[in-house]
C-alpha cells in the first residue's frame, strides 16, 4: 500500500526511540522536503545499556568482524582517575576492533563510568570510517578515561578471519 508508512519500534529493526526520531525525519523528507533526505547509518548505531557499570558499543563486535576480515584487537583496563580519588577500585574496560589490512576502526566498546558519552563521540569516528592512525594521531585529553581510547598502541591480540 503506497500511502502506509513503518517507523520505529513496529519495524522490528533497532529499537531504540533517537532511530524512531531520525526514521520520522528521514520519512518527512521524503514526503515533504524539496531537498534529499538526511543519510544515517544503521550498521554504525551507538548503544548502551544502563546498569551499575555502563555498557556502550559501536559498530561490529569482534565475532562478527572476524566473519569478514583479519582482526587487530586492542584492549585496555584500568582503574580511572576519579575512582582512585574517591577511593574505589571500579575499572573501565575499553576495546578497538580494527581490520588488519586496511586498519580501519569497525567497532568499539567499553564498561565503565561515561561509557555511553564516551561511545557517543566514538561512534563519530566508526561511522566516518576513520583507521587506528587517526586514533593514533589524536591528542588526548589528560587524565581522563576518553585519553585511553587515543593512546591504545599495541594490538592486544591478533584474530585470523573466521571460515
Amino acid at each position: 500500500m503506497p500511502d502506509i508508512y513503518a517507523i520505529g519500534d513496529v519495524t522490528d529493526r533497532i529499537n531504540l526511540t533517537p532511530v524512531a526520531i531520525a526514521e520520522g525525519h528521514t520519512l518527512a523528507e521524503r514526503l515533504f522536503s524539496k531537498h534529499a533526505p538526511r543519510d544515517w547509518a544503521y550498521d554504525t548505531t551507538p548503544k548502551a545499556v544502563f546498569f551499575s557499570e555502563t555498557l556502550a558499543s559501536v559498530g561490529l563486535t569482534e565475532e562478527e568482524a572476524a566473519k569478514q576480515a583479519d582482526l587487530d584487537v586492542f584492549t585496555a583496563s584500568f582503574r580511572p582517575l576519579r575512582q582512585t580519588l574517591i577511593g574505589r577500585d571500579r575499572k573501565a574496560f575499553m576495546k578497538l576492533i580494527v581490520e588488519r589490512d586496511s586498519q580501519k576502526v569497525v567497532g568499539a566498546h567499553m564498561m565503565g563510568d561515561a561509557a555511553a558519552e564516551l561511545m557517543q563521540g566514538v561512534a563519530i569516528a566508526v561511522t566516518a570510517g576513520l583507521t587506528k592512525r587517526d586514533f593514533d594521531r589524536t591528542i588526548g585529553i589528560h587524565p581522563t578515561t576518553a585519553e585511553e581510547f587515543v593512546t591504545m598502541r599495541s594490538p592486544t591480540r591478533q584474530v585470523s578471519r573466521a571460515s
